[in-house]
């Protein structure tokens, strides 16, 4: 999971401040995500989830397919 969002973050070309920012966190907060040193909360996951127009799934590497079902 933490390299799923590191690589969607990187693939928009956006800084850990930027996503940090949008989510209304530190960047620390974020960087320790990222890193595996924090566990990512479920109100941030369905965040990133819709942010990046992807299934949650996806994020936890549960399935390759990013699409969100339904388109939600």
């Amino acid at each position: 999971m933490y390299k799923r969002i590191r690589n969607l973050r990187e693939d928009k070309d956006l800084t850990q401040q930027q996503l940090a920012n949008y989510l209304k966190i530190s960047q620390a907060t974020y960087s320790r995500y990222e890193n595996g040193n924090l566990d990512v909360p479920s109100s941030i996951l369905i965040k990133l989830s819709e942010f990046y127009d992807v299934s949650i799934d996806y994020i936890l590497g549960q399935t390759n397919i990013s699409i969100r079902p339904n388109g939600k």
